[in-house]
């Protein structure tokens, strides 16, 4: 090993070591009980991770960690330990909302999902199986993954990572070199190495921001599955587009409002009621929240004849 591959080793390694060391102090050992099945005994136990992104005590989590349970508790780093309450839980994306009475002053800043690259560092701090506030490594993999979640929707725009995790490590942070939140581990493949997933920060903070305004997060349907998308960029000069990116249409739902309103496969869409639409988070908003119910012009690019064509569309979607 030459003394460039040393200094970039201990350069790496610096550079993890201020991440967990920064954050341990926010992440939250989530210990949860359920009710008791009638007829099966005293209740199930079960626990993973969070993190504080407040600095009042409200938690980022799984809804899959909390969902069902009766008590909540929450462990810290500093030996604290809580009652937590929940505040609202949505399914749909696997995010849910506690509220820690007691807690550290730490608490971790929210970044952006949207400029993530492939390669760049990411740093996972939770309790996997049981080991308290247990750091890993690795790298973002791949962007706009979609994954299947409770109730056959599917979450979108997941960040895929390389970063070994296991059963306890739901719920707890996806860090970059800053220590800023990009993402909350949510998943892994037992049959696989090296395939992780967490639900973007840019979703999850709006996710969040709902179940703290109203306790629940009501959304529009369009019926389609959805991917980002690079826009060309030769387009993207001449048109003085103020993103790079848009959200490409993989598959409409037959019987949806997408498809009664003349959405196709292929189609990306780049805007929405006047606001350019970089990422699946961007449309999510535009779907629920203040715009729950209401009709969306939607500025989409449609490839005809080897070209992609400009197109303006008014889909009213559904409940």
């Amino acid at each position: 090993m030459g003394a460039r591959d040393e200094f970039i080793l201990d350069s790496y390694s610096a550079t993890v070591t201020q991440v967990a060391h920064t954050a341990s102090a926010a992440v939250a050992h989530i210990k949860v009980r359920k009710a008791a099945q009638r007829g099966n005994g005293p209740g199930a136990q079960g626990s993973g991770s969070g993190f504080l992104f407040t600095p009042d005590g409200f938690t980022i989590t799984n809804a899959h960690v909390v969902e069902g349970a009766t008590e909540l508790r929450a462990a810290f780093a500093d030996g604290t330990e809580s009652t937590a309450r929940l505040v609202g839980i949505d399914a749909s994306t696997d995010i849910a909302v506690l509220r820690i009475e007691s807690h550290p002053s730490a608490f971790l800043p929210l970044g952006s999902s949207a400029a993530l690259q492939p390669g760049q560092l990411a740093v996972a701090v939770g309790n996997p199986l049981g080991f308290d506030f247990t750091v890993t490594a690795g790298i973002v993999s791949a962007l706009g993954r979609s994954l299947p979640a409770r109730g056959g929707r599917m979450i979108e725009d997941v960040i895929q990572t390389d970063v070994a995790l296991n059963p306890g490590n739901s719920g707890g942070p996806l860090l970059d070199s800053a220590a800023q939140v990009i993402g909350v581990n949510t998943a892994v493949i037992p049959s696989a190495q090296g395939l992780s997933f967490a639900v973007a920060i840019d979703t999850a903070r709006w996710v969040a921001g709902e179940l703290m305004r109203h306790g629940a997060v009501r959304r529009g349907k369009l019926g389609v599955q959805c991917a980002a998308v690079a826009l060309p960029r030769r387009w993207v000069r001449e048109n003085e587009w103020p993103v790079a990116t848009g959200v490409r249409v993989v598959e409409v739902v037959a019987g949806s409002a997408a498809a009664r309103d003349g959405l196709r496969n292929g189609d990306i869409l780049i805007g929405c009621d006047g606001v350019p639409l970089a990422q699946l988070s961007d449309l999510l908003k535009r779907l629920a929240g203040e715009g729950y119910g209401k009709p969306l012009l939607l500025k989409l690019l449609r490839p005809v004849a080897g070209t992609l064509t400009p197109f303006y569309l008014t889909v009213a979607p559904g409940g």
